[in-house]
C-alpha cells in the first residue's frame, strides 16, 4: 500500500503540525489519518455516508467545521465549495493543509492560494497534491454565500447537485407521475427537494419523506419545501429503513461520488427502496440511459415497466418488491 500525500509530508518532515486540535474537513471514509495524534482528530463532513463512517470508527463527527488550530481541507469536486472551504479554514486555523485529487481540481486551487499569498510548500503525488500555509484572512471573499434561490425559482448553493438548473432527468420523472400517488411517500436522495412540489401536488399523498445525503442540500430542500406532510432527513438512502414500509418511492439516484460512473450506487439505491416499500409498495425512478439498471431492478421487483424517456434518460415504474 502507498503512503498517502498527508503521511508523506509529516513523516518526511516537510509539514510540521503545531499542537493543538486537528479538523479535517470532508475527509472520504477511507482518508489515510494515520500521522495525525487520533486524540486531536476531529471530522467535519456534510456527507453523511463519511460522516457515519468516521463516527462508527470512534471520531468525533460534525456536519459543519468548527475552529481549530489546524486544518485539513479535502478538496471536493465543486470549485466555489473547495474555495470556500479554504477560506473558512483560513480565517481560524494556525495552519491550513490542502489535499486532493487533479481530477477534483486540485492543481486550479493550488495556483489560486499563490496568486493570493506567494509560493507555498507542496508535494504532487499520486494523481494529487498537499500543499499548506498559515492561515490568513486574504481569501475573505472566496467564502461561498448562504443558499441563495436562482433562475430556475429554487434555493441553492455552492456543492450541492444542479445547483444552476434542474435536472433534466428530475423534470422527466416529474411529468411521468400518474394524477393519484400512494399515501405514504419517500424520496431517496432527493437533493435540493425540486420533486417534492410534483408528488406534493398528486391526489393521494398523506406523507412525504425526504431522504438526502448531502448536509448542503438538505438546508436548501428546508428553504424550498414548506409543506406539513414533509419530514427532512440526512441521512444514507442505500441504508435508510423506515419502521413502516413506504407505499411508494420516487428516486433520481446519484451515479457518480468521484468523476467517473458508478453503476453500483443506482443499484444499491434499488435495492433500498425494495427493502423500504411495502409488500404492495410503487416505485418510480429515472436514470442516465446509458446505465445498466434493468437487471438490478428485475432482481428486487417482479414487475418492471419502462414508462417515459428521452435520448438521456430512462423513467421505470416497478412493483412487487422482493425480498
Amino acid at each position: 500500500m502507498s503512503t498517502s500525500r498527508l503521511s508523506t509530508a509529516i513523516e518526511d518532515g516537510l509539514l510540521v503540525l503545531p499542537e493543538g486540535k486537528i479538523t479535517i474537513m470532508r475527509p472520504p471514509a477511507d482518508y489515510d489519518v494515520g500521522a495525525l495524534p487520533r486524540d486531536d482528530v476531529k471530522i467535519a463532513s456534510g456527507f453523511f455516508p463519511d460522516y457515519n463512517r468516521w463516527k462508527d470508527a470512534g471520531y468525533p463527527a460534525t456536519a459543519t467545521a468548527e475552529p481549530a488550530t489546524v486544518a485539513i481541507v479535502v478538496v471536493p469536486r465543486s470549485k466555489a465549495l473547495a474555495r470556500s472551504m479554504v477560506a473558512q479554514a483560513a480565517s481560524w486555523a494556525k495552519i491550513v493543509v490542502v489535499d486532493g485529487q487533479r481530477t477534483d481540481g486540485v492543481d486550479g486551487l493550488f495556483k489560486d492560494v499563490r496568486k493570493r499569498i506567494g509560493n507555498v510548500p507542496s508535494i504532487p503525488k499520486g494523481h494529487g497534491r498537499i500543499f499548506w500555509f498559515a492561515g490568513s484572512d486574504a481569501f475573505a471573499d472566496w467564502i461561498a454565500p448562504p443558499p441563495a434561490m436562482g433562475p430556475h425559482g429554487y434555493y441553492t448553493t455552492a456543492g450541492v447537485f444542479s445547483d444552476g438548473a434542474v435536472d433534466k432527468g428530475s423534470l422527466l420523472l416529474a411529468d411521468a407521475l400518474p394524477d393519484k400517488l400512494p399515501g405514504r411517500m419517500a424520496d431517496f436522495g432527493s437533493g435540493w427537494g425540486y420533486l417534492a412540489a410534483p408528488v406534493l401536488s398528486k391526489t393521494g399523498v398523506k406523507s412525504l419523506d425526504l431522504i438526502e445525503a448531502e448536509a448542503l442540500s438538505v438546508d436548501c430542500a428546508k428553504l424550498n419545501v414548506s409543506d406539513e406532510r414533509v419530514q427532512f432527513i440526512w441521512g444514507d438512502a442505500t441504508q435508510h429503513a423506515p419502521k413502516i414500509g413506504y407505499d411508494g418511492i420516487v428516486m433520481n439516484p446519484p451515479f457518480h461520488t468521484g468523476r467517473a460512473a458508478e453503476p453500483q450506487i443506482g443499484r444499491a439505491f434499488i435495492a433500498a427502496a425494495a427493502r423500504a416499500l411495502a409488500s404492495h409498495g410503487k416505485l418510480w425512478m429515472v436514470a442516465n440511459r446509458h446505465l445498466p439498471y434493468e437487471q438490478a431492478l428485475r432482481d428486487h421487483f417482479r414487475n418492471v415497466d419502462e414508462i417515459a424517456g428521452s435520448s438521456a434518460f430512462k423513467v421505470f415504474h416497478a412493483t412487487r418488491p422482493t425480498r
